[in-house]
C-alpha cells in the first residue's frame, strides 16, 4: 500500500506508473485498507476485482462475493454500485443480493460495466475504448453509470444486467475463436505449402472481417481470461441443457497449440536428453510481467520433462517465479542463445526484431530458430545461416547440422 501511494504500481504495464503517480501527487488518488474510510461519502462504488481461476480455468467468485458482503453495511445508501470484474452470467444478481440482504437501505440497482482492459495495452484501452457496455435493469441506474464513463468520449451500449455479462463472454469468446481459427490455418500452411501471414492479411481487408481482427499466427491465446470465459460459456450451456460444439472446439484448438512446437521440435531431436534450448520470452505476451498460463513455460515443462536443458530470456518476467521453476535464467538474449542447439522465439517483444542476427548464429551450438511468433524476417534469418521455422510458413525442418 505504501508503495501505491508513492505512485509505484506492482507490475508493470506501459503507462501505469506515470497514470498514478501522476494523480496521487495531485491528491485525486489515495489508496487504503481501510474499507470505512474508502466508502464514506462514495457517489460510486466498483468492484473491479480479479476473478482469480483455478489450474482448469474455473472461476472463483469467493473473492467478490465476500468483498460484498464485507462493503455492504458501509455503502451509503444513495451509492451507485458497479460491478466491472469479470464474472459469470449471474453474478451481478448475485452480488445484488448480498448487499440488500446486508444493506436494506441501499437505493440504486447494481450496474455492471464490464472491464475492456488488455494487459499491454490496459491504459490506452481504458481511456480510449471502442465502447462502454453499461448493464442495468434500471434506466436510472444505466444514467447514473453513464454520466460516470462519459468522459471517456466512447459510444455506449446500454442493455440489461444480465446482456451485458454475457456481452463480455461474447466478446472474449469471439477474439479467442479468431485465434484459434489462424491458427489452425496456419498449421494447415504449414502442411500444405502456403503462408498463413498472407492469407491473415487478406482476411483483415474483408469488409466482414476488419483490420483489427485478431487474425495473427501464433502460440494460441494464453493469460487465462480468454480460456476462462469460454469455460464460463460451456458450464452456462451445460445449466440450460444447451450444446456449445463450437466453444469446445476452439477450446480443444488452443489446448493442442503449443503441443506442436515441441512435436516440431522432435522431429529433429526424436530424444532431448543433451539437447539445450535457448528461449526469448517467457511472458504469455509482450508489454505484460504476467507469466500466468504462458505458452512459453507450458512448452518449457513438456522439453524439461523429455530431459531438455532450457535457457531463457525475458525482459520483464518476474524473476523469482522463474527461478522457482528452476529455469536458467539470462541476462540478455545472446546469452540465452550461447550453446543452443535451437533458439526458441515464444513472445512478441518489439526488442526481439532487432535482434543481430550474426551475433546469435554465432553464439549458437546449431543455427535453429523457431518463431512462434513471426516476428523476424524470414529471408534475413535463412541469410543469416538460420535454419528458420514459423508459423505458418512453409519453410522445410532439416535435421541438427
Amino acid at each position: 500500500m505504501r508503495r501505491l501511494n508513492k505512485g509505484l504500481p506492482p507490475l508493470f504495464e506501459p503507462d501505469l506508473q506515470e497514470l498514478i503517480s501522476t494523480n496521487v501527487a495531485a491528491g485525486r488518488l489515495t489508496y487504503t485498507t481501510d474499507l470505512r474510510r474508502a466508502l464514506t461519502g462514495a457517489g460510486y462504488v466498483i468492484f473491479a476485482l480479479d476473478t482469480p481461476v483455478d489450474e482448469d480455468d474455473e472461476v472463483d467468485l469467493s473473492e467478490i462475493e465476500a468483498s460484498a458482503a464485507a462493503a455492504a453495511p458501509l455503502l451509503p445508501p444513495s451509492a451507485q454500485v458497479i460491478v466491472s470484474s469479470q464474472v459469470p452470467l449471474g453474478t451481478c444478481e448475485r452480488i445484488e443480493g448480498i448487499l440488500r440482504r446486508l444493506n436494506p437501505a441501499l437505493e440504486p440497482p447494481i450496474a455492471c460495466v464490464p472491464e475492456n482492459l488488455k494487459l499491454g495495452d490496459a491504459v490506452r484501452r481504458f481511456l480510449q475504448p471502442d465502447m462502454v457496455i453499461i448493464g442495468a435493469d434500471d434506466a436510472p441506474a444505466q444514467d447514473r453509470a453513464e454520466r460516470l464513463f462519459a468522459p471517456l468520449g466512447a459510444p455506449v451500449v446500454k442493455m440489461d444486467l444480465r446482456s451485458a455479462e454475457m456481452a463480455k463472454h461474447a466478446l472474449n469468446a469471439y477474439v479467442a475463436t479468431c485465434i484459434s481459427f489462424i491458427n489452425e490455418i496456419a498449421t494447415l500452411c504449414e502442411e500444405l505449402g502456403a503462408d498463413a501471414d498472407g492469407v491473415a492479411a487478406a482476411l483483415r481487408l474483408d469488409s466482414r472481417i476488419g483490420p483489427e481482427a485478431p487474425l495473427r499466427p501464433g502460440l494460441g491465446f494464453a493469460g487465462g481470461t480468454l480460456a476462462r470465459e469460454l469455460k464460463t460459456l460451456r458450464h452456462l450451456g451445460e445449466r440450460a441443457g444447451c450444446r456449445t460444439d463450437l466453444v469446445e472446439g476452439v477450446l480443444a484448438a488452443n489446448d493442442a497449440r503449443s503441443h506442436r512446437v515441441v512435436e516440431q521440435l522432435k522431429k529433429m531431436y526424436p530424444s532431448f536428453k543433451g539437447v539445450t534450448v535457448g528461449f526469448l520470452g517467457l511472458t504469455y505476451k509482450a508489454g505484460t510481467s504476467t507469466l500466468r498460463r504462458s505458452p512459453a513455460l507450458a512448452i518449457i515443462d513438456d522439453l524439461l520433462r523429455d530431459g531438455a536443458r532450457v535457457k531463457a530470456y525475458d525482459p520483464k518476467a518476474e524473476r523469482g517465479e522463474i527461478r522457482r521453476r528452476g529455469l536458467n535464467l539470462c541476462a540478455d538474449p545472446y546469452a540465452a542463445a550461447s550453446g543452443s542447439d535451437v533458439l526458441v522465439l515464444a513472445t512478441g517483444w518489439p526488442e526481439f526484431e532487432a535482434l543481430d542476427l550474426a551475433s546469435l548464429r554465432t553464439a549458437m551450438r546449431r543455427p535453429v530458430i523457431f518463431d512462434c511468433q513471426n516476428l523476424l524476417d524470414q529471408a534475413r534469418a535463412v541469410q543469416a545461416g538460420f535454419a528458420y521455422v514459423g508459423v505458418g510458413r512453409s519453410a522445410g525442418i532439416e535435421g541438427p547440422r
